[in-house]
């Protein structure tokens, strides 16, 4: 095992600095950060143009690190979404000085089964009506592209530039993306 040097806590590390950093490798490392951490930050475009970010809490990746959140209706980041779907979420794991954030695009879905599948009884307090309530509905979030910079993973691509490792998806597939370029 290895150990972190002066970021972060000298705790242990999960990856040899010899092992090359693969698609895959960084996919598993990106869900990690999603699943160990239960707040995200969810950042729309307004009408006006500028960034809004709220804290959230999602229901863990699926395998294609698609994430559901759980809203109001009426809320400004369904209309923002609706406005304009292309949206970010940024998720920080300062245990391992880690973060992952996720560019793509969001979809309200309306959905009784759906809902039920992604529903925390906490939000009761809310949602009086439950999953099923006329008020609730879901943020579908499909990624596709993502940023990671994680020093218990040995994901800090240099060591004196901290440039993180960037991942595009291309239909299916994830490939890491080529230095200097930012979309």
């Amino acid at each position: 095992m290895w150990r972190k040097g002066n970021c972060g806590a000298s705790e242990e590390v999960r990856k040899p600095v010899s092992t090359p950093l693969t698609a895959e490798y960084l996919i598993e490392v990106a869900r990690e950060i999603i699943s160990k951490t239960p707040y995200c930050f969810l950042i729309t475009l307004g009408e006006a143009g500028r960034p809004n970010a709220r804290l959230m809490d999602h229901f863990g990746p699926e395998d294609d690190l698609t994430l559901w959140l759980g809203t109001s209706i009426a809320s400004r980041k369904v209309q923002h979404i609706l406005h304009h779907n292309k949206v970010t979420v940024a998720d920080a794991d300062p245990d391992d000085y880690a973060y992952v954030t996720l560019s793509g695009e969001a979809q309200i879905v309306k959905d009784v089964a759906l809902q039920r599948r992604y529903w925390r009884e906490a939000a009761r307090s809310s949602f009086p009506g439950g999953p099923e309530s006329d008020e609730y509905v879901l943020i579908r979030f499909t990624p596709l592209r993502i940023e990671i910079m994680s020093y218990a993973h040995r994901v800090a691509p240099s060591h004196y530039g901290f440039r993180p490792a960037i991942l595009v998806r291309l239909g299916d597939t994830w490939l890491i993306e080529e230095r200097g370029i930012d979309p």
